[in-house]
């Protein structure tokens, strides 16, 4: 009998103690089939109930804990908040979309929001559609450039540093989801009528156009790396299904499997990278995950990750702020119906300490590979690529911060290769550029050579500039920890003292 082989055979899938996750939000209470919730490697977004308006909370990744109801909103929206999503060419700038008619953009302060203060004013204020904005999409290789879709039946691609529409498409009725391919030249939507339509973003033109799923159920469609399209729906008996589709071509099936009968709708989540897919239902308490492959039969299940609580919502960490070190492939941001958001990490166990070079290809980084003026121009280019392994050896994948961007858009970075030339090598040279990202080293780390009392260069034995930095900024957050733990040991030692004292008495 023939045993498939894989590296991910053995995945293991585990919640984070309490005291790791996140409590006490007021999580949505809409009936809108989003996943409410979005994550990035510097910040958590949730979207909640708020009186008089729309809203949702950021909270900086690391700060756990309870939030408390003071906690300070993004609330600009005057109808409930239906869809957000943050930029994947910068970790501050986040869109959502409302009941209210419209889309915006919103730049989150370095740090996060200030305590006890709203923001309120958004940097791009996106006013087209004539009934509510139920999904935001961003292009993931043209810098500044959304899809917005609506409950009026159109989709608009936006210039947001400009706040300009750049393309309107009309369709039969009401967009569930949409996904760009790799590059971002072509689409893929799901629709309210069962049709499932790949289309050319930038003139609307429909390439291809099919009924996948039988069901009368919301549907979702996601490309896959290689072009092949990955689809999710019920059957007419509402038996849950997901298909997989030949390359930009929704016409030709090569599978199709049920699952289970159940209303949720199932999100998928891919991983480009390690060709993995998760699959969440809305409303279940368990996560499916499968391998995908090249060849018949295309797809292989793993396993199944089961919890007592049911998903309200759910959020994707992307790959770079990930824990390498941990051989960590895959994180989750679960929302939970009583106001919990339960943070659950994938790993593959090893014995090994090294960098796993397998489970961690190059991946996409936070530098748009164009703009906005040249993808409309009819340019296309594929994800900038960075690796992950800098993280593995600075001991974990805190990312650097980007600098304010004094409330409006910062200007369009260059791309990747042009700053190489014109700046001897190095991969930023625009200033106000944000480059955090779980994987990227500081910029300016090492830029200066450590230098004696004589101004003389010291020879530190061949060890390079970049890992001194990275030993001095370890010593100092040593400091900071010991300091701490005197002064509780100190408090401790007078609380034994009282004690003591108040006994002899």
């Amino acid at each position: 009998m023939f045993v498939r082989t894989s590296k991910f055979k053995h995945i293991i899938g585990k919640p984070n103690k309490k005291e790791f996750c996140y409590d006490e939000i007021r999580i949505t209470k809409s009936s809108w089939d989003s996943t409410f919730c979005s994550v990035n490697p510097k910040y958590l977004a949730i979207i909640t109930e708020a009186a008089g308006g729309g809203a949702f909370l950021v909270l900086p990744i690391e700060k756990y804990g309870r939030v408390g109801r003071d906690a300070p909103l993004v609330a600009g929206h005057r109808a409930a908040v239906l869809d957000i999503e943050w930029c994947p060419h910068n970790d501050d700038l986040i869109a959502s979309g409302s009941e209210d008619c419209t889309a915006k953009v919103w730049q989150i302060p370095e740090g996060g929001l200030q305590p006890e203060t709203n923001l309120t004013v958004p940097v791009s204020d996106l006013v087209a559609h004539q009934r509510r904005v139920g999904l935001v999409k961003w292009h993931p290789t043209a810098e500044y450039v959304l899809l917005t879709a609506g409950a009026d039946n159109m989709i608009f691609i936006w210039n947001v540093s400009t706040e300009e529409k750049l393309i309107s498409i009309n369709f039969p009725d009401m967009v569930l989801s949409a996904s760009f391919n790799w590059n971002g030249s072509r689409l893929v939507t799901t629709c309210k009528d069962r049709h499932t339509r790949v289309l050319d973003p930038r003139n609307g033109s429909i390439l291809k156009d099919n009924v996948c799923h039988q069901g009368t159920k919301p549907q979702q469609a996601i490309y896959l790396k290689d072009g092949r399209i990955f689809t999710t729906g019920f059957s007419p008996m509402s038996e849950r299904q997901f298909a997989i589709w030949a390359k930009d071509d929704v016409e030709k099936r090569l599978v199709e499997m049920d699952l289970d009968i159940s209303n949720g709708i199932m999100f998928p989540f891919y991983d480009p990278d390690s060709n993995l897919l998760f699959l969440c239902g809305k409303g279940d308490s368990s996560m499916r995950y499968f391998e995908l492959t090249e060849d018949d039969p295309y797809i292989f299940f793993i396993d199944t990750m089961t919890s007592s609580d049911p998903q309200r919502g759910i959020g994707w960490m992307p790959k770079r702020g990930l824990n390498v070190c941990q051989n960590e492939i895959a994180r989750f941001y679960k929302l939970h119906t009583k106001g919990f958001c339960e943070v659950i990490s994938f790993t593959v166990p090893r014995k090994s300490v090294l960098y796993q070079d397998d489970l961690y290809p190059d991946t996409v980084g936070d530098v748009p590979a164009l703009s906005a003026d040249e993808w409309m121009s009819g340019k296309d280019a594929d994800p900038i690529l960075i690796s992950l392994k800098e993280a593995f050896n600075s001991g974990g994948a805190d990312g650097t911060k980007g600098g304010k961007k004094n409330g409006k858009l910062p200007p369009s970075r260059p791309k990747l290769a042009e700053s190489k030339l014109a700046g001897g090598g190095s991969s930023q040279t625009a200033s106000g550029v944000n480059t955090s990202s779980g994987a990227v080293a500081d910029s300016n780390r090492g830029s200066s050579n450590a230098t004696g009392d004589s101004g003389k260069p010291v020879d530190f034995g061949g060890i390079a500039p970049e890992e001194i930095q990275q030993l001095m900024d370890d010593m100092r957050k040593m400091k900071i920890i010991i300091k701490g733990h005197e002064r509780r040991i100190k408090h401790l030692e007078e609380q034994l003292r009282d004690s003591t004292a108040s006994q002899a008495q």
